[in-house]
């Protein structure tokens, strides 16, 4: 496996559709948040997930930790780090940050399922080449 990669920052506003009536952000919009993250990181490394029709990412696995609540109008940062990437499985270690305090922090599993067949397959060799 290889080191940790940095990823870049994704920022994100929080806005009324993603909280609550009490202003707080809904909990299942933190998996919101990282996935965007997740899918910038792969367009910015010129992964489309929409042209390629061999197959597919998925999350197999997920772990999501709150600290403390998002608001609304929080202007927020998600950091992510690639710690752990093999032929077949690949995780993410994510930071959700208002300011300088972590609010939430994830970490994702995700492998790669071959459209035709439906079942776990290697990474195509663009993505491992470029992360």
């Amino acid at each position: 496996m290889k080191t940790p990669q940095q990823i870049n920052p994704f920022n994100l506003k929080v806005f009324v559709e993603d909280t609550d009536f009490q202003g707080f952000v809904y909990h299942a919009n933190y998996l919101k948040f990282f996935e965007r993250a997740r899918s910038q990181f792969l367009n910015d490394i010129g992964i489309l997930q929409s042209t390629d029709s061999k197959g597919f990412f998925v999350v197999k696995d997920v772990y999501l930790k709150y600290i403390k609540p998002a608001k609304l109008e929080d202007e927020l940062l998600i950091k992510s780090e690639v710690v752990k990437i093999s032929k077949a499985r690949c995780v993410f270690v994510q930071d959700l940050i208002r300011e300088d305090t972590v609010l939430a922090k994830a970490k994702v599993e995700i492998c790669y399922i071959d459209s035709r067949q439906g079942k776990p397959v290697g990474f195509p060799q663009p993505f491992l080449n470029r992360i």
